[in-house]
């Protein structure tokens, strides 16, 4: 998904918290969402270090859905499904993920970084 600074750092700033809790945010640039990323992967990564300062790694840049969807999405679309629909319906969706490898929660591209998606990540750490 996108990632330009608008929704991470506010989770960034909880891997520092909780005394020595580890939490590793992963940035999959997706092409599919009005083709707001059109460069290559290491193109995205470079914007977002250079225009927000992000800290976090970019992965290399999939589709999230239809008939080529990463397996990592197909997975957690099914792991975690979606309202009304089972797809990403937008940038900015994001998934929390266990220590087990357990997707555990899901946020839409709306849904406030402080405090819903931090609470959350605070459960897991």
């Amino acid at each position: 998904m996108r990632s330009d600074g608008h929704h991470v750092p506010a989770a960034g700033g909880a891997a520092g918290q909780g005394g020595g809790a580890c939490l590793a945010i992963l940035a999959f640039p997706c092409n599919q969402f009005g083709g707001q990323e059109p460069g290559t992967g290491p193109e995205v990564e470079a914007w977002v270090r250079e225009k927000y300062g992000a800290a976090w790694h970019c992965m290399d840049k999939i589709d999230v859905n239809g008939a080529a969807a990463h397996p990592l999405f197909a997975f957690l679309k099914v792991a975690q499904p979606g309202f009304l629909i089972n797809a990403v319906k937008w940038n900015f969706t994001k998934f929390l993920i266990n220590r087990e490898g357990v997707p555990v929660a899901r946020f839409g591209p709306k849904d406030n970084i402080v405090p819903m998606v931090e609470d959350a990540v605070e459960k897991v750490l």
